[in-house]
């Protein structure tokens, strides 16, 4: 090899590797956190005074804690929709839970653009680990095919029921385990959360997205034998032990068990644990400064399997619960932390939605910001830069029980009931500064903010075939 030849190979891999170095230290890598089922007060940051989420807490108190912060719907899927898409319920493809069966949910179509195929256009290594419940395997909405280059955990958020199920996926490949009726072996929260930080390993020396889609706490209550965690709090709580229906045979119905209390603290403070490890990871790489987490929750909290809010106050005196679109249905914790930009915790009370994250994450990695979007950037708000631009309103619609309506206009804040069934049903008028738990209905004495209510519930959305809602309206 000439000197000529060997010296241009060396100023190449010097030029790699030195702008490979700048690439990942100009592109934030980013860990989104979405929780399942859990709601605005299940986390000491937001008040929680029975369940112990050290972990959760601390990063609240080194980045930014947001008060006024919406799930994009009140179940799993179409919130999941709109936090992939940036579209709010009236737009998002996927506008609620459609089981396809023998596994899977109705899938997000392929001309759907999502947060995972723009940060893999911005090249991220990019995965998802936990649940996904946009599509099953080989269809439109496989994870694969929505920007997602690894995938583990469940396709199925009907299986994810189970938190010891006979398999999980691993992007195409179906893993069998040892679990049985009658076996618990492998807890599957554990092995997704191990797979989780495998990925943090591998990729430490490039930016990454990594969407952990945990399942704790849905229902049903499950946890490993002998968890150190669930004796602590049966001790705790001293729980008489309730009979609670346990099927396996159909994954549909949720398992419980006889101390349900406990149970749900136990998983919380799992999920916490679950978050601790992360940022030790992080740390543990040496690149948590320019790592960016965001800890949310896909809706408020459920019912199912024995759970039971009231107890924990999980929905912080809020109105409502999971399917509502009252405030306990759809507001839920947002933590941002980058301690290489947030260097004071701060609280935010900027109004936003799950929506405004395509735009966010547009303009973080640099790529142009999407077509027909509902969000707004909330970048200034993170950095605490320039002027934070504010949302008119924010939408909902809820396909079940009647279809529901709900719209945040700044302080106001109107639900309709019953809107896929009865087309003259009353808007009901809340006002949050002075009625944050939404008692007072106060619709008669403000009817111009009403109608303008009204005006939005009817244009703020476009039909969708495959859900349809205004198109069942008993019109007169």
């Amino acid at each position: 090899m000439t000197r000529c030849i060997r010296t241009f190979l060396i100023f190449s891999i010097i030029l790699i590797s030195g702008s490979s170095r700048g690439y990942a230290k100009d592109k934030p890598n980013v860990i989104f956190i979405i929780a399942d089922d859990l709601g605005y007060g299940d986390i000491g940051a937001y008040g929680q005074k029975l369940i112990k989420t050290p972990h959760i807490d601390a990063l609240a108190k080194q980045g930014i804690r947001f008060t006024q912060f919406y799930a994009g719907s009140s179940v799993c899927a179409p919130s999941r929709s709109s936090l992939m898409t940036g579209q709010h319920t009236g737009h998002t493809p996927i506008r609620g839970n459609k089981e396809v069966l023998p596994e899977g949910q109705f899938p997000l179509q392929a001309s759907a653009y999502t947060i995972a195929e723009l940060f893999k256009d911005a090249g991220y290594a990019t995965g998802n680990f936990g649940k996904w419940g946009l599509g099953f395997i080989g269809t439109e909405g496989d994870p694969n095919k929505q920007g997602f280059t690894q995938f583990y955990g469940y396709n199925c958020q009907r299986l994810a029921h189970d938190y010891f199920p006979d398999h999980l996926w691993d992007n195409h490949i179906r893993v069998a385990l040892p679990n049985t009726l009658t076996v618990s072996e492998i807890y599957a929260p554990d092995l997704i959360q191990r797979k989780a930080l495998e990925f943090l390993e591998t990729h430490k020396n490039r930016p990454f997205f990594a969407f952990l889609s945990y399942t704790l706490p849905h229902a049903g209550l499950e946890l490993p034998e002998n968890d150190s965690l669930f004796s602590h709090y049966r001790k705790i709580f001293n729980e008489v032990p309730k009979t609670v229906e346990t099927v396996k045979t159909e994954p549909s119905l949720y398992k419980g068990q006889p101390y349900p209390h406990a149970a749900y603290a136990a998983m919380v403070t799992r999920l916490d644990n679950y978050v601790g490890e992360v940022v030790a990871k992080l740390k543990k790489l040496r690149i948590e400064k320019n790592t960016v987490i965001v800890f949310t929750s896909d809706n408020g909290p459920h019912v199912e399997g024995g759970n039971d809010p009231q107890f924990f106050n999980s929905a912080a005196g809020f109105r409502g619960v999971k399917r509502d679109l009252y405030e306990g249905g759809i507001r839920v914790p947002m933590i941002v932390s980058w301690p290489a930009v947030i260097k004071k915790a701060r609280i935010s009370g900027y109004i936003g939605a799950f929506w405004d994250f395509m735009p966010t994450f547009s303009e973080m990695t640099g790529k142009p910001t999407p077509r027909n979007l509902d969000g707004l950037s909330i970048l200034p708000e993170i950095k605490g830069k320039g002027k934070q631009p504010g949302h008119e309103y924010l939408y909902w619609e809820f396909h079940e029980n009647g279809g529901r309506q709900a719209v945040r206009m700044g302080r106001w804040k109107g639900v309709k009931l019953n809107a896929r069934t009865n087309f003259d049903s009353s808007v009901e008028l809340y006002d949050l500064d002075n009625d944050i738990a939404e008692v007072k209905n106060i619709a008669a004495a403000h009817p111009d903010i009403v109608k303008r209510i009204s005006e939005i519930m009817k244009d703020a959305r476009v039909e969708n075939a495959d859900y349809p809602f205004m198109s069942n309206v008993n019109r007169p």
